[in-house]
């Protein structure tokens, strides 16, 4: 009795240590969002090293970038995550679109490493006007292109690739796609997956039910691996499971609710990850409140 009862607390406490944390901002300097997240009690974030509905961007100031790595260090924050701009199409048909692309992906990775990211999150793009099997691949060549000569060697760093709600043309919307387009890049650069609990649920796994959860578990690592996935967007759904529909929603407010992100949280495959919400903020209080719910179904 003994004996399970130190084990059962020794599990708990591992549990406990889940990182959880939010998409931040970094009004006032990048530094600020690790400030932020300490303020919140997060041990881990998410960011946007500029805006991310920009082509180009400046660098960050190196003073901010130092102050980020002190302040994580101080506070044990960590997995530090950035989110790359959301008019990066790695896999565009149109060549105007896609240089631009391949310039924008690579000033994300210069930046990520310039803040001492773990982390950079791509949504894989649209392959609208082409087929799917060469998106893959010109998506993995540009992503190629883009890290080329850049010092990611020796560094902490990957590249995620997030998988999607699963609409027309996007590539991603299943973890055989998303496992392809990594086995793809795997020998030219740092890669591993992204996995969003609403994306999920909305391209049509169950992510809901036990049984569906374990089945889609299952998916996961016959795809991907438990082992290459190590962020998950933790975001409930507004829309029902099969939909598409993109849309977030507070942690156990929506059509997943609140059982199965304990049930994810819990799961010792996954001790490895960060758990990071991408919820809405209707209110100031928002933040706040999604980070606690996680933090909550965590223990």
């Amino acid at each position: 009795m003994k004996e399970s009862a130190n084990k059962a607390d020794a599990a708990a406490a591992a549990t406990a240590q889940r990182r959880i944390g939010i998409h931040l901002s970094t009004a006032g300097g990048v530094h600020t969002g690790a400030e932020r997240a300490h303020e919140l009690g997060a041990n881990t974030l998410q960011i946007f090293t500029a805006s991310p509905r920009m082509w180009r961007a400046p660098k960050p100031k190196l003073d901010e970038c130092k102050k980020m790595r002190e302040l994580r260090a101080q506070w044990d924050i960590g997995p530090l995550v950035v989110h790359a701009g959301y008019l990066i199409n790695v896999c565009s048909q149109t060549p105007e679109f896609l240089e631009k692309s391949v310039a924008s992906f690579r000033g994300e990775v210069e930046r990520a490493l310039a803040v001492g990211a773990e982390y950079l999150v791509l949504h894989p793009g649209s392959h609208k006007g082409g087929t799917r099997h060469d998106a893959l691949k010109l998506a993995a060549e540009s992503i190629e292109r883009a890290m080329d000569g850049l010092a990611w060697q020796g560094a902490d760093f990957h590249v995620l690739i997030e998988n999607t709600a699963g609409a027309e043309f996007s590539l991603g919307g299943s973890f055989e796609q998303v496992a392809e387009l990594i086995e793809l890049l795997r020998r030219h650069a740092p890669v591993a997956a992204c996995l969003d609990t609403c994306h999920t649920h909305v391209a049509g796994y169950d992510f809901v039910n036990e049984e569906g959860y374990a089945e889609t578990m299952r998916q996961v690592e016959s795809t991907i691996g438990f082992e290459s996935v190590r962020v998950w967007h933790c975001n409930d759904a507004k829309a029902a499971r099969g939909s598409r529909l993109d849309r977030h929603q507070h942690i156990g407010e929506g059509m997943i609710g609140a059982e199965p992100f304990k049930r994810l949280l819990h799961d010792e495959r996954f001790a490895h990850c960060a758990f990071i919400a991408e919820t809405p903020v209707d209110a100031p209080e928002d933040i706040a409140k999604n980070v606690n719910a996680l933090q909550v179904l965590a223990r």
